[in-house]
């Protein structure tokens, strides 16, 4: 079989389940990125633990911008990210060495540990704890369930395979706005209810890690050769894999080759993916999506939203959010990456310009918006995350997943997870903060930045549609007019790998 063609599969019942009992790792993800900001503006939660912020946002005249500016508060929600971009190297190890599959459940149980104890939580010392356990859970789980699904996706399903994380991310959200939404009418335990649920979609995940099997790629990387091709059949629901089998073990001989994968990366033949990988976890958190997620019940009080009001325009979002994601999974793997990050980033500034500018003009720093003015900043921001769901979202975890060769892959990867969580941390810590400095101007830093982006895409971001992921440096990297003259002197760098 050439190259570039498609191996022969069919989608299978169970191959079906180990896709979606895996994507739960973005269920598990998404609800503690809807959680965060709906408990931080629960009353009885602030009291407890933020009676200084609860005092200010009861304040009438209290500036708009700054009512919730505390760092500790900020601590709360950005810990997490924290403890996570730790933790991704860990992961990295623990997939290459166990297996996928133990990974899972590892990133599952850790993630069960914090739910309790911040349902628990009596003082700040217990809920930071809780967040960190949190955190050293999505670590792994970011770690390995997006590669998870590269890996055991056919090639011709391979983007959509790996959208069903993000579109769990978006279902976790958006159950969280839901469960907020439900628990700020219970009084005082509500915020503990909110927090506790995070251990559901851990729990479907660790149960889901029990019948999902280990991917081909990881076992004949560990020398199981038999068991590997046996369970490409079974993913594959065919017998007849022998050549994408082949191709499989020809990379992980390769891999063999390279005893350092994180030395390996520094060299120049691995700075392509590399660079990819980590510019694009940057860009994804500079969108500002993640600002408006954590903060959008914050977001909309600020513009007038009374409480309630505020947590429903948040499960607006959230659908919005989800049935977004779908477009990706629909069209990923026919109109390719480009297009829809290009498309993207187009309206995504139009729709960051125009908060910024409606908060400007009509937003004081007392005071609220009419309704007319709120609703179109509801829309605004439906219109932004309507475009990420179906772009810079999926793609900015899918396209790292599949551009590093078998040698580097878990390692490079750890990269990206440990970029992305950095920069989450770094906005998560930040924004309620530039909220309060920049006003409405922080709608135009986030619209330069998606203009850089729409750049970046143009001239360094090449099409990965239909390419086989053990075949991305011959057909990829090295057809690039910019990333080709890092491989002059790929074969002499292996050797010294």
């Amino acid at each position: 079989m050439a190259s570039g063609d498609v191996f022969e599969s069919r989608i299978t019942f169970y191959v079906l389940t180990c896709w979606i009992l895996a994507a739960f790792g973005g269920l598990m993800f998404g609800y503690d990125v809807g959680i965060s900001g709906g408990v931080t503006g629960m009353d009885d939660f602030l009291i407890k633990f933020f009676p200084k912020v609860h005092e200010r946002k009861m304040h009438a005249k209290e500036n708009n911008y700054c009512k919730y500016d505390d760092q500790l508060l900020q601590l709360f929600t950005s810990s997490l990210y924290l403890a996570a971009l730790v933790a991704s190297s860990g992961a990295s190890k623990a997939c290459s060495i166990l297996g996928r599959k133990p990974t899972i459940m590892m990133a599952s149980t850790l993630f069960m540990a914090g739910a309790a104890l911040s349902a628990a939580s009596e003082h700040k010392w217990m809920l930071i704890c809780g967040r960190i356990l949190f955190g050293i859970g999505v670590g792994f789980g970011n770690e390995v369930v997006p590669v998870f699904l590269t890996e055991v996706a056919p090639i011709q399903h391979r983007g959509a395979v790996n959208i069903l994380f993000q579109l769990f991310v978006t279902i976790g959200i958006l159950t969280a706005s839901l469960v907020n939404y439900a628990t700020s009418t219970i009084h005082p335990n509500g915020w503990r209810v909110s927090l506790g649920l995070a251990g559901a979609p851990a729990l479907f995940l660790f149960l889901g890690s029990l019948i999902i099997t280990e991917t081909p790629t990881s076992l004949v990387e560990r020398g199981k050769h038999e068991k590997g091709k046996k369970v490409l059949k079974t993913l594959r629901g065919v017998d007849n894999v022998d050549a994408e089998y082949e191709q499989i073990k020809n990379a992980c001989e390769q891999a063999k080759l390279v005893k350092h994968p994180f030395k390996k990366l520094m060299k120049r033949s691995s700075m392509p993916p590399l660079f990819i990988a980590i510019v694009m976890q940057i860009f994804q958190q500079f969108t500002g999506i993640n600002a408006i997620m954590f903060y959008a019940p914050v977001l909309f009080q600020t513009v007038g939203f009374k409480s309630n009001g505020a947590l429903l325009s948040a499960v607006i979002t959230g659908i919005v959010n989800v049935s977004s994601t779908f477009v990706s999974i629909y069209a990923v793997d026919k109109v390719g990456r480009r297009k829809l990050l290009l498309q993207a980033c187009v309206q995504m500034f139009i729709a960051q310009t125009a908060i910024g500018a409606i908060l400007l003009v009509y937003l004081k720093p007392t005071g609220s918006l009419d309704k007319t003015l709120a609703a179109i900043v509801v829309v605004l921001v439906c219109m932004f995350v309507m475009s990420f769901a179906w772009s810079w979202g999926p793609l900015g975890w899918l396209i790292p997943s599949e551009t590093f060769p078998v040698e580097t892959r878990t390692a490079g990867f750890a990269f990206a997870v440990s970029s992305n969580m950095f920069f989450t941390f770094l906005i998560a810590q930040a924004f309620l903060s530039m909220l309060c400095h920049m006003q409405a101007t922080i709608f135009f830093f986030f619209s330069a930045w998606i203009f850089v982006m729409g750049v970046f895409v143009v001239f360094l971001l090449p099409e990965t549609k239909g390419v086989p992921i053990d075949d991305m440096v011959e057909r990829v990297w090295k057809q690039h007019p910019i990333w080709k003259k890092c491989f002059r002197d790929s074969r002499s760098e292996i050797e010294r790998a």
